[in-house]
């Protein structure tokens, strides 16, 4: 079954309750859910701010011109 039987889990998570304690994963759970709504919570107002930054911006849509000169390039006489 390899890593992902479900004793070895059991087993991997007593070793990490010994190692670190439960008062200390209680904290450590804690400021990851604090973390995880401060992204959320960044992410949203960076959407929120976004559209007052694109009204500013022309529309990508408005037709552009380009400003060029053709030159006819003569080639030279082939001898057959």
């Amino acid at each position: 079954m390899g890593i992902f039987d479900w004793k070895h889990w059991i087993v991997i998570l007593i070793v990490v309750v010994l190692v670190f304690g439960t008062k200390r994963l209680k904290t450590l759970g804690t400021d990851v859910g604090e973390s995880i709504k401060g992204f959320r919570k960044a992410m949203n107002t960076e959407e929120e701010e976004k559209p007052a930054q694109d009204q500013q911006k022309p529309p990508l849509n408005q037709p552009h011109t380009i400003d060029a000169q053709h030159h006819k390039v003569e080639e030279p006489a082939r001898k057959d």
